[in-house]
């Protein structure tokens, strides 16, 4: 099992989700980096400054391994529309 390390910046994001189920979702969804790489919705990023990212809902966890997880942010994704470009 592997250890999640959260950087300062990632728990902060996580604090300013209002929604207090979601955040508590993501928190959960999060733990389950302890089994990387046997973990669903993850995906190894190209052209990115840190290598991988889990997909919860419509927020992403971008996070680095290197025998120990480390958490480096959380972002919403917004949806595209007809007016995206």
């Amino acid at each position: 099992m592997n250890t999640i390390h959260w950087t300062e910046k990632a728990f902060r994001q996580l604090r300013k989700i209002k929604d207090a189920p979601t955040r508590k979702h993501i928190y959960k969804e999060a733990q389950q980096l302890t089994v990387f790489p046997d973990c669903q919705n993850v995906k190894r990023l190209t052209k990115h400054e840190y290598g991988y990212r889990l997909r919860i809902g419509d927020w992403r966890i971008i996070f680095e391994f290197d025998g120990a997880v480390k958490v480096i942010s959380i972002e919403e994704v917004k949806r595209r529309n007809e007016r995206t470009y």
